[in-house]
């Protein structure tokens, strides 16, 4: 891996990326302007200091610039598409695997938080399931540390391109 997965390009399905663009055009215009707005009609009311509409306006106008920001630089970041399908797992792939000797298996979408399905729980590649199957190939066993501590092994029974 790079030095900082915060860095590492993110894989978005068409619908998540368009989802993204939507939220960023609402929250730059329309959101944005209405925060501005009571701003300024809080400030016309004088004495900022015991002014709780001012302060809480100043404090979600910091919460939606924040937001603005993380859009940006998912955006900046994101790979709209879907991955190759050679059974190597990749961000934006639906994964299946199985706990050694258990023949109960689970399947998840490998991809950003930002991903919404239905059907399918969403992994972070950063997460410490995640970063242990990245680049593992359908049949291997992979072993990695829970958040408990306890070492871990699953097999990958299964990797193609997520369709949703």
């Amino acid at each position: 891996m790079t030095q900082s997965s915060e860095q590492e390009t993110i894989w978005l399905t068409q619908d998540a990326h368009d989802k993204l663009v939507a939220e960023l055009e609402e929250l730059s215009g329309p959101v944005r302007q209405e925060i501005i707005g009571r701003i300024s009609a809080a400030r016309d009311e004088g004495d900022l200091k015991e002014n709780g509409g001012y302060h809480a306006a100043k404090d979600e106008q910091g919460k939606l610039e924040a937001r603005i920001r993380q859009i940006q630089e998912m955006l900046r970041r994101a790979e709209v598409g879907t991955p190759d399908n050679d059974g190597t797992v990749s961000p934006g792939m639906k994964v299946t695997i199985r706990w050694p000797g258990d023949t109960d298996t689970q399947s998840f979408l490998l991809g950003h938080r930002e991903i919404e399905d239905d059907q399918l729980e969403v992994f972070s590649p950063q997460s410490p399931l995640g970063s242990a199957i990245l680049g593992a190939r359908v049949g291997e066993t992979v072993t990695y540390e829970a958040p408990n501590g306890k070492e871990l092994a699953v097999e990958i029974v299964e990797a193609e391109p997520h369709a949703g």
